[in-house]
């Protein structure tokens, strides 16, 4: 290869540079000599225009790009992120310095105030302090201490519950303790999930969003109209509208159901959250109906039926024909077992081949239903016991002559047993004709939104 000059190789770059720029020939006719004024030089004024209108696309494309992140960040923000500590304002300054501590098994108050940083007899007097408010030897294992030191003094705070937070105050440059009982912010946001049924209920609303305390609160708002171990189907769909509330730490306090729609097996149904005059929160339909109805579709959830009622049937220990007169609920030992009604038990204990069994009588006098091969009862139930709708009596088991765990149950008209899938059920009473307005103004926004096409993205 032949020697090379640094005129040779800066000519090679001014070529390649050049190229993507012409301004003028920079071969001479014969391919060897170059145009010298191109060499090392920056394009033309004449290309500043293009280069500057290339380089703002450039800046607009990244300016789309990050706010697209930005958009998606801000639908998927956990609620830890939007909820601050509640601490009294005055006690939090730039200065402050903020400590916590966790209380394990076996601590008490006085040693997790000195794992703070307070003596033993600073901690004595704290707990001393506290107890017109609050007696800290009270404190559960979880829960936090926290501690805040700044110019003017220090503060401790303990959050007794949910809503209300003990605090003691110490000025500067004293020894008593001010102790107060504080209101806690409870913070909240609506949100909406819908999902179609595939697999089970509580598979397909977990990944709609929502927890299995909001898809329990949907089993019980429509469980008087579908019978969820029976009914289900899939391709069946739902549409939630809750609210959440969390403390002022972010943690999950409760939720309920604003409005919500099921349809199953192409049957639409639609449940508002409404609160009477009289202060009674139900549910009802859009047009004024209660949801509730005198019984439940059935006493256990989420199970399948292993046997219906028929007056012919093979017993499957005794091996004769006989009838069934009820329904056979498979389900895992120890499923709880819900009354579909109010009423009083009119008998408790073992019954032959029925095992475990409770009969409740309910408030009509005309009805009466048996939940038989239970494991256990549940506590204090006994004879003459009133028992509300949906109260949990027993658990399922396979006491009497069963071979798998499962609840019979059955339902009786005047003492005889019909078959409970075919029962007709009276509603209750539906919003009052004088506060029918009402309730038509108040609900009209949830019921908009049910009609909103569906989004699989929660919102709050």
């Amino acid at each position: 290869m032949p020697n090379r000059s640094k005129k040779d190789f800066s000519d090679d770059f001014s070529d390649g540079f050049s190229d993507g720029f012409p301004d003028k020939p920079l071969a001479s006719p014969d391919g060897v000599k170059k145009n010298k004024a191109a060499r090392l030089s920056f394009p033309s004024a004449r290309w500043y225009p293009l280069l500057g209108a290339l380089a703002g696309f450039m800046l607009i494309l990244l300016f789309i790009g990050g706010a697209g992140q930005d958009a998606r960040a801000r639908m998927s923000i956990p609620h830890e992120e939007w909820l601050q500590a509640d601490l009294h304002p005055s006690a939090i300054t730039p200065a402050s310095r903020i400590r916590s501590e966790r209380l394990h098994s076996g601590d008490n108050a006085v040693a997790v105030l000195q794992r703070l940083g307070f003596g033993n007899v600073e901690s004595h007097r704290m707990v001393l302090a506290a107890n017109a408010s609050y007696q800290l030897k009270s404190v559960r294992v979880g829960q936090v201490f926290k501690r805040v030191d700044n110019a003017t003094g220090t503060d401790f705070y303990y959050n007794m519950d949910a809503r209300e937070r003990l605090h003691l105050h110490q000025d500067a440059g004293t020894h008593d303790w001010q102790a107060s009982v504080e209101k806690r912010k409870i913070f909240s946001r609506q949100r909406i999930a819908s999902g179609t049924i595939t697999g089970s209920l509580f598979g397909s609303s977990e990944r709609a969003g929502m927890d299995q305390r909001t898809t329990m609160n949907l089993v019980n708002i429509f469980s008087w109209d579908i019978d969820f171990a029976r009914d289900m189907r899939s391709g069946d769909t739902f549409k939630v509208i809750y609210e959440e509330r969390f403390d002022d730490e972010g943690k999950p306090l409760e939720s309920s159901i604003l409005a919500a729609r099921f349809v199953n097996q192409g049957k639409q149904y639609q449940a508002i959250r409404y609160q009477q005059i009289n202060g009674d929160v139900n549910y009802f339909t859009p047009d004024g109906k209660s949801m509730r109805k005198a019984y439940l579709k059935a006493p256990v959830k989420f199970t399948r039926i292993s046997s219906r009622f028929t007056l012919r049937r093979k017993h499957p220990i005794l091996g004769y024909t006989r009838a069934h007169r009820g329904v056979d609920y498979a389900a895992p030992r120890g499923t709880p077992v819900h009354a579909i009604g109010e009423g009083y038990i009119a008998f408790k204990g073992w019954k032959h081949g029925y095992g475990r069994f409770i009969l409740i009588r309910h408030n009509n006098r005309q009805h009466s239903t048996a939940y038989a091969h239970m494991s256990r009862f549940a506590r204090g139930m006994k004879r003459g016991k009133h028992v509300r709708q949906g109260q949990v009596i027993g658990y399922v088991g396979m006491s009497g002559l069963a071979t798998g765990p499962h609840l019979h149950f059955e339902f009786r008209v005047r003492g005889r047993a019909v078959n409970p899938l075919t029962v007709k059920h009276p509603p209750a009473r539906p919003v009052a004709k004088a506060e029918r307005d009402r309730f038509m103004q108040q609900t009209a926004p949830l019921l908009g939104l049910l009609k909103q096409s569906s989004s699989a993205v929660n919102w709050g």
